[in-house]
């Protein structure tokens, strides 16, 4: 290549740029890590054992910087963007995956969905508890007969009566739902319009109405608490409705969209840590008089799992800076919305793969429940079903191939 062939040092700058983080996000990832080793991680082996969510830990997160993380910072949060957020939950994920699950519910799915789409008025009530942990918040899309067709099959109704909405129906499977002090609900208000007759709600727990019918007992996150959640004659303000009555389907596909590429960013983090535990097990654990980690078979699976973990950062980092700027409204359609999907179900395959081997790596222990890789092996399920499964995740995949 000649000197006028070879790319300038912008050029160069600019291709690094694509997979290198901020000054400022590698001092916050920095210390996330040092605080999710030092504090979340202990708490894992208890949590898992009895479903137990301890009462001061989002209050905690609070404290040590760990939520709003998209929140402006005169309302008590980071005032990063989209992709800081990911990375947090990706190391959140990597020392303790139940804390990581429940600290994206609340951070994206709850909170962020409401800064994107919320009225100013709602932002000034609620940010500030939610950035500070005094508030817990969750998500209610998903319902005993609306999984994979959430929008199409949703049951779950809102009536306006005066300056009120009453809402009726069930949510399942709800991240943080047991304690959970605000959910963002979606809820039918014009059944004649399908899909495109739904809203969004702010509903405190508090309410008259609201129940948690079901604490769920999981086969792995188990720490995290998921409930079924109950609405009967529940009314709140009409003052609470995100956006405007009917136009919940373009809130719902936009965090559809960052809830897959933060989800992505869970399966890294946990990959990530699949392959800390087998490099560890495998250079002390002996057999046949030297350690497994000298046997060619041991070190395939030892460089399959690393080559997992980076190509699925790699797609994961890509599809999180298209996230960043994402407008409102954004997303559930175009390039985002195939990115997004592609960039989840690599990433999760690709966990699915890299704990499997790993606990084949520990052998019987691997197979043991109380060991940390039989933890992240029995959550790494639910990685290829959540924000959309495997399947859905293919089908939004290849229509955007096709509408192109």
């Amino acid at each position: 290549m000649t000197d006028e062939t070879s790319p300038s040092a912008a050029d160069i700058a600019a291709i690094k740029s694509n997979y290198a983080l901020t000054d400022d996000q590698r001092a916050i990832l920095d210390h996330v890590e040092r605080v999710a080793r030092e504090v979340l991680h202990p708490l894992q082996a208890e949590m898992d054992e009895g479903e137990y969510w301890p009462d001061d830990l989002f209050p905690k997160m609070g404290e040590l910087g760990l939520l709003g993380i998209t929140a402006p910072i005169e309302l008590g949060g980071s005032g990063m963007d989209e992709l800081t957020q990911a990375l947090v939950t990706e190391v959140i994920s990597k020392w303790n995956p139940a804390v990581g699950l429940s600290h994206g519910a609340h951070d994206n799915l709850c909170l962020n969905n409401l800064l994107r789409n919320g009225s100013e008025s709602q932002k000034a009530k609620y940010v500030p508890g939610l950035c500070s942990g005094k508030i817990v918040g969750a998500l209610g899309l998903t319902e005993p007969g609306a999984g994979s067709d959430a929008l199409g099959s949703m049951a779950t109704t809102a009536v306006r009566d005066g300056d009120e909405y009453v809402l009726n129906g069930t949510k399942l499977f709800i991240t943080n739902g047991p304690i959970a002090d605000l959910v963002l609900v979606y809820a039918k208000t014009d059944k004649s319009k399908g899909a495109k007759g739904i809203s969004a709600f702010l509903v405190e727990t508090t309410t008259p109405g609201f129940s948690v019918a079901q604490k769920l007992d999981k086969m792995g996150f188990r720490g995290s608490p998921t409930g079924e959640l109950v609405f009967d004659d529940c009314r709140i303000p009409a003052k609470n409705i995100v956006g405007e009555e009917n136009t919940g389907v373009a809130i719902v596909m936009s965090g559809l969209d960052l809830e897959r590429a933060m989800v992505a960013s869970m399966c890294v983090g946990m990959a990530e840590r699949a392959l800390e535990l087998a490099l560890e097990y495998s250079q002390l654990r002996e057999q046949f008089g030297k350690p497994i980690a000298r046997f060619q078979m041991m070190q395939s699976r030892l460089a399959e799992i690393y080559v997992d973990v980076e190509a699925a950062r790699a797609l994961s980092y890509r599809a999180l800076a298209a996230c960043v700027g994402l407008p409102k409204g954004g997303g559930g359609r175009g390039e985002i919305h195939k990115l997004t999907a592609a960039s989840v179900h690599y990433a999760a395959e690709a966990f699915n793969r890299a704990v499997t081997s790993a606990t084949h790596i520990h052998g019987g222990s691997g197979y043991m429940q109380d060991t940390e890789i039989n933890r992240l092996y029995r959550a790494n399920k639910l990685l290829e079903i959540g924000a959309g499964t495997s399947e859905v995740r293919k089908i939004i995949i290849a229509q955007e191939l096709l509408r192109g």
